[in-house]
């Protein structure tokens, strides 16, 4: 999926991507990708002229991956408060295909960072765009969570966000200390305000680090990321 998206200003619109891994089709669109949804008729039976191979009967071997991906702009920290950074979230995933549940990578009044991810997928789960962490946990070890060399974060139509001048300054908003935790005094009144006097937790992504600890003018239109909160199978999907 992440080849699919960093790929994506290279298609031309209505081009079709097919992911083997997953076993799913993709069409290209303006705005992003779509998932297009095959299925056999009743029994297998294939519609009159369209070939359709048998349906598998059991669910094909899933990728065992969170996706941290960001938005396809910056925002300041007027964001309409954690569930309008949400839905943002979840539209855009959407948008591209995205069956997971999606939630801004944000901590809140009533949210710490480190708890969005389901418990049972916090340690053998890696995060991915490109692989940048080996599972949500080791984010959270008071270090910053260096990013990996050379790791890319592409925003859900397939920008990266590190080099694309969509995102002139290229800090991530957070809100949470280096161990994912809410800091009340700095989350931009539970993201509902863009007043320059107000802060928001963030960080400098030039320093190489996604929990870099600075206080920054909640003026400022930041990256905002979104994970994807729970390991999907692709029966649930």
């Amino acid at each position: 999926y992440q080849a699919m998206l960093s790929a994506a200003h290279e298609l031309p619109e209505g081009s079709l991507v097919f992911l083997s891994d997953r076993q799913e089709l993709y069409v290209r669109l303006r705005g992003g990708f779509r998932r297009v949804l095959v299925s056999c008729g009743a029994g297998g039976a294939p519609r009159p002229g369209l070939h359709c191979p048998p349906c598998p009967s059991s669910p094909v071997v899933p990728s065992w991956q969170l996706h941290l991906v960001a938005l396809n702009s910056p925002l300041s920290g007027g964001m309409r408060g954690i569930r309008g950074a949400d839905f943002q979230c979840f539209q855009q995933a959407r948008q591209v295909g995205l069956a997971g549940t999606f939630r801004a990578f944000l901590s809140s009044r009533l949210q710490d960072l480190y708890s969005i991810v389901r418990r049972a997928d916090r340690v053998a789960v890696p995060i991915v765009n490109s692989v940048l962490f080996s599972n949500w946990e080791a984010l959270f070890t008071g270090s910053g969570a260096p990013l990996r060399a050379g790791a890319r974060i592409l925003s859900f139509d397939g920008r990266d966000v590190l080099r694309d001048a969509g995102w002139p300054q290229k800090s991530v908003w957070h809100g949470s200390d280096a161990k994912g935790r809410r800091l009340p005094e700095s989350y931009c009144e539970t993201w509902r305000t863009e007043e320059r006097a107000v802060t928001g937790q963030a960080s400098s992504l030039a320093s190489g680090k996604l929990l870099e600890q600075a206080a920054s003018s909640c003026q400022h239109a930041f990256i905002v990321l979104c994970i994807e909160n729970s390991f999907m199978t692709a029966a649930k999907k």
